[in-house]
Formats: structure tokens, sequence, C-alpha cells
């Protein structure tokens, strides 16, 4: 049998089986997805303007976008692992017109370029978010707001550049940070990749077994896009904690689904290796808000609790029953958790 067709019996095999705590009765789950439409219809994906184009040293082309507004510090939003930028859509509403707010797909996510394999690193990825800041927030006080992997963005600038992290007065850029559903290490890279393969492989996950998917990528992106039910129903389980619109699981899985399975398996080392808690005590020095769903899946809250301990004069935010996509899940408690931020930070 062909490498190809050995991936999707594997993965077409997982789709009527599988998945965490037992058998999930995907056909229920999904008429129950369905039957959660009520309220007003958000429309995701409404809030783009006009791209800016970054050039990386590496020549990757980061897809950037811009809020402009007359404030007196630029936020820049850092989105998540097989997410892009319109995943901030509840805080690009909110703060549109009030603070100037940069957004950019990371390398190999979204709109931008594909990364070359031995640049899909944790540690380029804080890089490029130094070639953000530079190109585009060049002057004048800057707060970063990570999730999940994008939360690591911002750890491994802070390791690379801990300078760059104190007040103005003492010659710093970045006077405040959000880490939103995410860690500095200790990830158990199979909570991670759950909602993307097929889910057999998923709960014995290795490199091998990611390398050999990888391989077969085309086949295990065709199975992604076949089993959109399944995929719904997986999305939903670990994407979120309470029950949230159906809206809201179609356009997290779509966001995942676009994500070519080679980029799931570039990024997988980073986290399996990832270890940098000892760098996060620069944050110390300016405001830092981490915040997470007490239910997330896929970071959970210990994560976030132990930057809480190794970040002194932090504020932890836990959202009851949310889940990894607390920036949508909860987006009115965590846009007032950024509210206290920003003022924490103007205050500074």
């Amino acid at each position: 049998m062909s490498m190809t067709r050995k991936i999707a019996a594997i993965a077409a095999g997982a789709a009527g089986a599988a998945a965490v705590g037992g058998v999930l009765d995907v056909t229920r789950r999904r008429r129950q997805l369905a039957g959660r439409r009520g309220g007003k219809k958000t429309v995701f994906g409404s809030l783009n303007t006009p791209p800016r184009h970054l050039i990386t040293e590496d020549g990757i082309d980061l897809h950037v976008e811009i809020d402009e507004a007359d404030s007196p510090l630029t936020i820049v939003f850092v989105h998540g692992y097989t997410l892009n930028l319109d995943c901030w859509h509840f805080q690009r509403a909110a703060f549109r017109g009030l603070v100037r707010s940069v957004y950019y797909d990371q390398r190999s996510h979204g709109r931008s370029g594909r990364s070359s394999h031995e640049n899909a690193t944790i540690d380029q990825l804080g890089r490029d978010l130094l070639h953000v800041l530079d190109a585009f927030v060049p002057e004048g006080p800057v707060v970063l707001v990570g999730h999940s992997m994008g939360g690591m963005t911002i750890v491994a600038l802070a390791e690379q550049h801990p300078e760059l992290f104190k007040p103005l007065s003492e010659g710093g850029r970045v006077v405040g940070v959000a880490l939103i559903s995410t860690t500095a290490g200790g990830l158990d890279p199979a909570r991670v990749l759950m909602p993307m393969i097929p889910a057999k492989v998923g709960a014995g996950l290795a490199d091998g077994a990611i390398k050999t998917l990888a391989r077969g990528h085309k086949a295990v992106d065709g199975v992604r896009r076949v089993g959109y039910n399944f995929a719904s129903v997986v999305t939903d389980t670990f994407a979120f904690g309470d029950q949230v619109p159906e809206g809201y699981v179609a356009f997290v899985n779509d966001m995942i689904a676009m994500t070519p399975f080679q980029v799931v398996a570039q990024f997988f080392p980073g986290f399996r290796d990832m270890d940098k808690f000892e760098y996060v005590g620069v944050l110390s020095a300016i405001p830092t808000t981490i915040i997470c769903g007490t239910e997330d899946k896929l970071t959970a809250i210990g994560h976030s609790r132990k930057l809480h301990s190794r970040i002194p004069g932090s504020t932890l935010v836990e959202c009851p029953k949310a889940g990894h996509m607390v920036i949508m899940e909860r987006h009115g408690q965590v846009n007032a958790a950024l509210d206290q931020l920003l003022a924490q930070a103007e205050q500074a």
C-alpha cells in the first residue's frame, strides 16, 4: 500500500471512532452544535484593512494589517498555532478607533508566506515579532498581546531582547504584555495537535508519527476537509470549554483546516522542546496580565498559574468554564482585562 493510501486509511478510520475520554457520537454532537444558533450572527473576517507587507530576514512575506487611531500607544496582537489574525475579531471590534492596533499573520499561517522547515521555530517567531515592531512601531510605547503560540512568541522575544521590556524612562519599548492561553514550556504536544490530526494517531503522538503524516500531508489535508462534521465536533471539544454559537466553532474549524498539515508538522518540535520559564521574569518590570480559561484542554490553567508565579507583580485572570479560545468565548472578560492593562501601561 502506498504511503498516501496508508495515511488516508489511518485518518478515515479515525474519523469513525475515537476521541478523548471515549467514543464521540459525532452525529449527535453535530446536531447539538447545529442547534446553537441563537443571537445575532457574528461575521468573522469582516474587519480587515488593506494589507501591509513585511519581508523578513529570510525572505518571508508577512501579511500585516493596521487599525490607525490617535492614541499614545500601539497594541500588537500575535495569534496562535493554526490560526490567523482574524481570530482577534472581538478585540479588533472593541479597540478599533480607540487604540492604534497592529495585526499580522505569523509565518506559514493565514496570508503570510510559507517558511522553510529550519525556520519554523518559536525562536524565529520571536525574531519576526521584532521585525514587525521595527517596521510598524518604530517609536512610542507598545503593548504586546499574544494568544497560545503568540504568547510563546512574546516570551521568545523577551529571552532574545530583555532590554525591550522596560518602562520608557529606562529605555524600554514594550510597556505592557498580555499572555493568553499560553505557556513558556512543559507543554504536551499531543494536546496541541489533537484537533488537527486523525484521532487514532493523536493518543500516541511521537515524532515518527508526525513525520510519517507530514510526508503524506496532501492526503491528510484531503481527509480533514472531507471529515468536516467530525472535525467540527473535535474543534468544539478542544477549543472551547462552554457552549458557544455554532458560528464560533465553524470559524475556528475553518482557520485550522486552512493551515496545511505540513505546516502543522513543521512547528511540532517547537512545542515539545520549548523551555523558557527562566526568562519570563523580565516581564515583571512592566504591567503583565495572564489570561486563561479554567477548562483549557490545550494549554491548561496550570501553565498560566505557573507563569503568574514566575512573573512577580503580574495579574492572573481566570475565566471560569472557558476553553482555549477564550479570546472568543469570553471576549467581554478578556477585553475588560486588556482595558485594565492599557490603563496600567499608560499610567506607568
